[in-house]
């Protein structure tokens, strides 16, 4: 081999292959103060080691169950890499994953995340990790570490990817749902702030057919564009069920409002024998669904089948304790409707009547 292609070879740098390490590390020096105003406690937010710590016990917890989730934000993000709009979307992935262990009856303690992209922007990384952190504080959940992946030739120029994993933990017999669940239980739903983390992919060849752009002013919102409106976070539910819970008042079972909507998701909570009697019109969809269902043509079902439509989050309470429970979601700033109830199955899981306003 000559002499040049040799020095050349053995001049290359992780750099040349497209991975910045000096970038990564001034990434990890910006978020240092964001990660630390998530410490809760029983947290050790400092990051730059090869492992999170929590302790349980400086926690509060005497025999607990760990609970663990994680999840993704999905195409939702492709709206932010186009749109330019970066601080919402890492709301969103804690949203997914807390909201998930909160329906369980497990405190959130601790996240983690991972980023990965092709070449590593650091204005673009903070942004997402700022809104991680915004969740986390929402959530009392301590961010205590995660992973930056820059890949060249995996991504596209200024594509990125999110993925979340959540542990909270309960008491040892304080888990949901409870194993008293019957017909005649009142179905709570507790308002979501649009369309959530979910449905994105029909959310997008929807926009695609109406011929907007996400600089358009939204249709169905003034003051702001399509694209904000769309990607306005997941809200999380976290403070206002523990508060719920801690205060002693019986919730049964929880079912956060995700991909599948109500027709999979309420099933998730319920014994076999029960279906979920829902009435449509109890339902004050946000406007956006009424643009989603009418310009994309999607029929009711499938809009309950693929949406919130403005409820993300079902809880589960005995007839006799719904009133004492819904006035303590009002104290916490909750407008809880009475979605429906409880019945004995005879066929389908969920059953509908009523008209959803579009």
């Amino acid at each position: 081999m000559p002499d040049e292609i040799k020095k050349n070879t053995n001049s290359l740098s992780y750099a040349d292959a497209g991975v910045d390490i000096d970038a990564g590390n001034a990434l990890v020096d910006r978020i240092k103060p964001v990660v630390k105003s998530t410490a809760r406690p029983g947290s050790d937010t400092e990051i730059g080691g090869f492992g999170g710590l929590f302790d349980l016990k400086a926690a509060g917890f005497k025999d607990p169950i760990l609970v663990a989730a994680n999840d993704g934000v999905g195409t939702k993000l492709k709206i932010a890499i186009d749109s330019g709009i970066h601080d919402t979307v890492g709301i969103d992935l804690v949203a997914m994953c807390v909201n998930d262990l909160i329906v369980q009856g497990a405190e959130p303690l601790f996240f983690l995340d991972y980023y990965a992209t092709g070449q590593l922007d650091n204005d673009v990384a903070a942004a997402v990790i700022e809104g991680i952190a915004a969740g986390c504080r929402d959530a009392n959940c301590a961010l205590i570490g995660g992973e930056t992946a820059e890949m060249p030739g995996m991504y596209s120029k200024g594509d990125y990817d999110l993925a979340g994993f959540c542990v909270g933990a309960a008491e040892r017999g304080n888990m949901l749902p409870t194993n008293d669940i019957e017909a005649g239980d009142v179905l709570i739903g507790l308002r979501s702030s649009g369309v959530h983390s979910n449905g994105y992919s029909l959310v997008r060849k929807i926009v695609e057919i109406s011929g907007l752009n996400w600089q358009s002013p939204a249709p169905f919102e003034d003051g702001v564009t399509l694209g904000e409106a769309l990607l306005r976070p997941t809200r999380i539910y976290v403070r206002q069920v523990l508060a719920a819970l801690k205060a002693g008042h019986k919730i049964k079972a929880l079912a956060h409002i995700t991909g599948g909507g109500f027709t999979e998701n309420i099933p998730r909570v319920l014994p076999d024998t029960l279906a979920a009697s829902i009435d449509r019109s109890a339902i004050k969809a946000p406007p956006v669904f009424g643009w989603l269902a009418n310009t994309g043509g999607v029929e009711t079902n499938e809009m309950m089948r693929t949406f919130n439509c403005g409820v993300g989050m079902v809880l589960v309470a005995s007839k006799n304790e719904a009133d004492e429970l819904i006035n303590a979601l009002k104290d916490e700033g909750e407008e809880p409707i009475v979605l429906g109830a409880l019945i004995e199955r005879d066929g389908d899981a969920v059953t509908y009547s009523g008209e959803l306003a579009l």
